[in-house]
């Protein structure tokens, strides 16, 4: 079958986030303030990490990475969700929809990888304080973002090209917000079982192979602290890894809830509420946790503002 043959639908349609006509301004206005702070938020700390040279460590370089990975998760279906807010016939193209689905697995995957990471650069920090400089260096950090970059778009490229052998009959209507790779499975008049297979598979590789080794990586940390016990040594350890594991909580709360708990409201689907946390509320949230909960970011936030009231006056 030639691939101009594969599918005979040239665009979906989505049904996005179920509310009534009078609600939709009430909603627009909130995600656009939410996805604003987001933006606006992961943009600062990456700025603070930039400008401030005490924050150029291997902590605050993996920060910045999550950062980005965040404005752009955000980015990849809040604005669509906006626009089809404002609109009556909420369509996108094939192409776009494949695409979008692509970025949106891509971002996913990053963030698991990058949040692994920095659970590694805690536990070094903590269990190996004496060798933190020397095996956390420069090459290290940086290969470990390759490698989650190169990891992720291999695993969003595998579902892409596995779902474009895929062929579309009729049904064109997503239940969802964006275009998601389970719904999109739904509506193949294909064989499925492959791309399931491979979602299957890649997703154990993906999220929970990530999750087994951050729960290492703090058992070692629990372990070290435990073995010379200390007010100081548990405060200094809270506030190293208090961040992170408010990250890990969020990020990982939402996966598992959609599996632990198969029906959350009858009003709106479960995968909904996931996929809401992942691209709206957990990178909104990120920047503030970063920020209020870390000495470093708060002393760099004032030290910013300061030079800018300086030069405004």
């Amino acid at each position: 079958m030639g691939p101009e043959n594969q599918s005979s639908v040239s665009e979906f349609l989505l049904l996005g986030l179920p509310m009534r006509p009078g609600q939709q301004r009430g909603f627009f206005t909130l995600f656009l303030g939410m996805y604003l702070t987001t933006v606006l938020g992961n943009l600062l700390i990456i700025l603070l990490i930039r400008l401030d040279s005490r924050l150029h460590t291997p902590m605050y370089f993996f920060l910045s990475h999550l950062a980005l990975t965040d404005v752009s998760f955000s980015s990849v279906t809040v604005p669509k969700m906006l626009t089809d807010m404002q609109t009556k016939y909420k369509s996108i193209p094939y192409a776009g929809c494949i695409s979008q689905m692509y970025f949106f697995i891509f971002f996913t995957d990053l963030d698991s990888f990058l949040i692994t990471s920095m659970a590694y650069d805690r536990y070094v920090a903590i269990c190996h304080p004496l060798h933190y400089t020397i095996i956390m260096r420069k090459e290290l950090c940086t290969l470990l973002v390759a490698v989650s970059w190169v990891l992720s778009c291999v695993s969003s490229l595998t579902h892409t090209l596995l779902l474009t052998q895929l062929s579309f009959c009729a049904a064109n209507t997503i239940p969802h917000f964006f275009c998601d790779l389970g719904a999109l499975l739904k509506l193949s008049c294909s064989d499925t079982f492959i791309n399931e297979l491979v979602m299957f598979t890649v997703g154990v590789a993906v999220i929970t192979l990530p999750f087994i080794c951050i729960l290492v990586s703090y058992g070692y940390i629990g372990a070290t602290i435990l073995s010379v016990p200390s007010t100081k040594g548990i405060c200094k350890a809270l506030s190293t890894c208090g961040s992170h594991l408010s990250v890990v909580s969020l990020y990982y709360g939402a996966i598992f809830g959609q599996y632990l708990f198969p029906t959350v409201s009858s009003f709106i689907d479960k995968d909904m509420i996931v996929a809401l946390m992942y691209t709206v509320i957990t990178p909104m949230l990120n920047p503030f946790i970063y920020s209020l909960r870390n000495r470093n970011m708060k002393e760099a936030l004032g030290k910013l503002f300061s030079k800018v009231k300086f030069f405004s006056q």
